[in-house]
């Protein structure tokens, strides 16, 4: 019944486009195919029909084709090809979306025209809140490569990354294999496009288009081929992208610059020309889009700083996605920081920057400092990322992003104090007493630096012991964010108010707590409460908006320690007597 729909919406789109239906697909029936071997120009080559294989997805089927002309017979079924247009008779079949693994010969599927125009009827849904592996599986691992030897599999999709560090590639390269994207480094000439649209007349079947997640000085893109065009509607790939249903991703013409022949996989390279519109549906057979529509990207400007040299300075436009977006911005990020400094080694970095958003909501902080021995750019880059992701799955509608700016300092030294103990004035204390607290810290050099701190037991305190925990603020933090995370936001602006108060990691932290049980009532702290209260919270502690919490937080204070990042976590108790 959907493909008897897709026919008549068909039919309503392409008004003289005759397509031909898959019902009168047989073997042995021969046609052409259209796609770009180079530069612009749309070339054919031929189609020779082996069959259709029925079902071969959940209402789904695939017509079997042998591919032949241009330079077919050396490179095979090409990454680049998805999308491309084949015609028996003048009549419009379908679009080259499969193919054989490690095959010989090139043989594709061919995704039935009627499923791909389905994709258009499919109504307009909240963006996949879904994590990145579960998105698109992603390439075969050595394992199962026999297993994909014999069966037909999507034609990966070629993602180009310009700008980037060969070592951020190699990092979230297994990142980006669960996303189902296969970079390639170097492959694409990148760069700045022209902001104005052009001429939606100048798109047609079988045109290269590359869909760009990030442009700018650093840029990401994926490529394929344009099905079919219809004023304004637009066709290609035949297969999934990232399979997130509604989106909105600005998609550009592109030029192929050469093919590149290889044993594993063949592939187009190709570089961005012309911004065309915006992709609004990715689906599992077919991505869809409108010319002349202006997809909402984010803003990102981005400043690196050594002292040593003048400030580097990035400038770009990122897709506004829920999972997307904050993984695009930490390898952003990353490779700033790799272009400039080393990743291995002593390193420091203090990092300045907000997020700001429209609707007169709050803007997020990103300000805070990293320092240590080994891979110190991924922990400022996860510093700035995981914020973000954490605002971004909340689900609230009214976020959206304005633009995003930070500005990084490095240095080759380790500005590190790591808290090396913690000891008391005294052991047993009576309530309105004071205690001093010596905190000693130890710099990488071996400086040995000491803090003291004076706390006064309130009045009426219960007697037994009192603790006195000093940590960094990851620890600190860890305690917070067990405690929201089991309570429902009720506002993006409760969020953000969570994620600005978050401790900097400047500064080391004194809490005093006791061992008695804690709770959180919406929000916030209800610590050592009566016993009755205690045992009905107890009891509700898996209801919306109560928590129960390990030891019970009756102060913290702040020690300083100037512009220098704290390691590490220490305890000491005293006795609170008569």
């Amino acid at each position: 019944m959907r493909l008897v729909l897709a026919l008549i919406l068909a039919s309503q789109l392409f008004g003289q486009q005759a397509i031909f239906p898959l019902r009168e697909i047989r073997a042995g029936q021969h046609g052409i195919g259209k796609t770009v071997f180079s530069g612009n120009k749309i070339e054919e080559f031929q189609v020779e029909i082996l069959g259709v294989l029925e079902n071969l997805g959940p209402k789904q089927s695939i017509i079997l084709a042998r591919l032949s002309g241009g330079p077919l017979a050396k490179t095979g079924v090409m990454q680049g090809m998805s999308g491309s247009p084949v015609y028996i008779d003048g009549r419009l079949v379908g679009a080259v979306a499969l193919g054989f693994s490690f095959a010989t010969e090139p043989i594709a599927g061919i995704r039935p025209i009627e499923e791909m125009f389905a994709v258009a009827d499919q109504p307009a849904r909240e963006l996949a809140q879904r994590r990145p592996a579960e998105r698109r599986r992603g390439p075969a691992s050595p394992a199962d490569s026999d297993s994909l030897a014999t069966r037909l599999v999507e034609i990966a999709t070629p993602v180009s990354f310009s700008g980037f560090t060969a070592a951020t590639l190699e990092h979230f390269a297994p990142e980006l294999k669960k996303l189902g994207l296969e970079p390639r480094q170097g492959v694409s000439g990148g760069g700045a496009i022209p902001a104005k649209l052009g001429d939606p007349d100048q798109l047609r079947a079988g045109d290269m288009i590359s869909v760009d997640l990030l442009s700018g000085d650093l840029s990401v893109g994926a490529e394929g081929t344009v099905t079919a065009v219809d004023g304004k509607h637009v066709y290609a790939f035949g297969h999934r992208f990232l399979s997130v249903g509604a989106t909105e991703l600005p998609f550009a013409r592109a030029e192929v610059l050469t093919l590149l022949p290889n044993l594993s996989a063949s592939f187009k390279i190709s570089t961005a020309r012309q911004w065309m519109g915006a992709i609004t549906q990715d689906r599992s057979t077919s991505i869809y889009g409108e010319l002349g529509r202006k997809a909402e990207t984010i803003p990102i400007s981005l400043s690196m700083q050594d002292g040593r040299r003048s400030p580097l300075s990035y400038h770009m436009q990122m897709v506004n996605d829920r999972v997307l977006s904050p993984f695009i911005l930490q390898m952003a990020v990353y490779s700033a920081i790799d272009a400039t400094e080393r990743t291995l080694g002593l390193g420091s970095y203090s990092v300045r920057g907000s997020v700001e958003f429209l609707h007169n909501i709050p803007a997020l902080k990103l300000d805070n400092a990293y320092a240590g021995d080994f891979n110190v750019p991924l922990q400022a880059s996860s510093g700035v990322a995981s914020p973000l992701a954490y605002l971004l799955s909340s689900g609230f509608d009214a976020l959206k992003i304005k633009n995003i700016s930070l500005e990084i300092q490095a240095s080759e030294h380790k500005h590190l104090l790591q808290i090396d103990q913690i000891m008391a004035s005294r052991k047993q204390v009576r309530p309105g007493q004071s205690v001093d607290l010596i905190v000693t810290f130890t710099a990488e050099n071996g400086v040995v630096t000491d803090r003291t701190v004076h706390y006064t037991v309130p009045v009426g305190a219960p007697l037994g012991t009192l603790n006195f925990t000093v940590s960094d603020a990851t620890y600190s933090n860890l305690l917070d964010y067990q405690q929201i995370a089991a309570t429902q936001a009720k506002s993006p602006t409760q969020v953000i108010s969570f994620l600005n108060d978050l401790r900097p990691n400047t500064n080391a932290y004194l809490r005093v707590w006791r061992s008695d049980a804690a709770f959180q009532v919406q929000g916030a702290d209800l610590p050592d409460p009566p016993p009755s209260v205690g045992l009905i919270l107890a009891r509700a502690q898996a209801a919306q908006g109560t928590w129960f919490a390990r030891g019970s937080k009756v102060d913290e204070l702040h020690i300083d320690t100037g512009n220098v990042v704290v390691s590490g976590s220490k305890n000491v108790a005293i006795e609170v007597e008569d």
